[in-house]
């Protein structure tokens, strides 16, 4: 299977050991996983111009790092979305990487998502994790999962071998 992580951290320390920890249970268990730290490319916003719908048959008007990431949805068996939360929610870089998937309407071999959240404080990803629920509900992709650590949890090496574990199992 392809696993296509993208990670929407613009720090690296924010969400790198969970990100890290699924890469490597998912490679033991003899998957295929590509990163794209798209909290630190540079990419835009939807415009909802619909020339991808039309024109552009597909393709987004916007010239931006995007351009790496479709060809990854594309591919991908598996999509796994990681992020901070940043104010109760995904950060921007990540939401923008997320929303710009309407030029080709959803990964159209991705079966499977997951959800690795990190904060500071306990329980401010209700929003982050309802978003990724109503998205790939839309998608018909089925939920491998949410994970979402808070606080010392982040550090954890018990949390983050059980990252390892589930990424193995799937």
């Amino acid at each position: 299977m392809k696993i296509t992580i993208l990670n929407g951290s613009p720090r690296k320390e924010n969400t790198e050991a969970m990100v890290n920890a699924f890469a490597e249970g998912a490679k033991e268990a003899g998957h295929e996983v590509e990163i794209l730290h798209v909290g630190r490319m540079k990419i835009a916003g939807c415009m909802a111009c619909e020339y991808c719908h039309g024109k552009g048959e597909g393709k987004c008007i916007q010239k931006d790092d995007m351009e790496k990431v479709i060809p990854a949805y594309l591919n991908c068996d598996m999509v796994v979305y990681a992020s901070p939360i940043y104010y109760f929610d995904m950060t921007a870089q990540i939401s923008a990487a997320m929303q710009r998937v309407y030029c080709i309407g959803k990964p159209p071999k991705a079966k499977k998502a997951a959800l690795l959240l990190s904060s500071g404080s306990p329980n401010t990803g209700t929003g982050a994790v309802e978003t990724y629920k109503n998205m790939i509900g839309f998608m018909g992709i089925e939920d491998a999962g949410v994970c979402a650590l808070a606080g010392e949890e982040n550090k954890s090496e018990e949390k983050l071998n059980a990252i390892r574990d589930w990424a193995k199992s799937l």
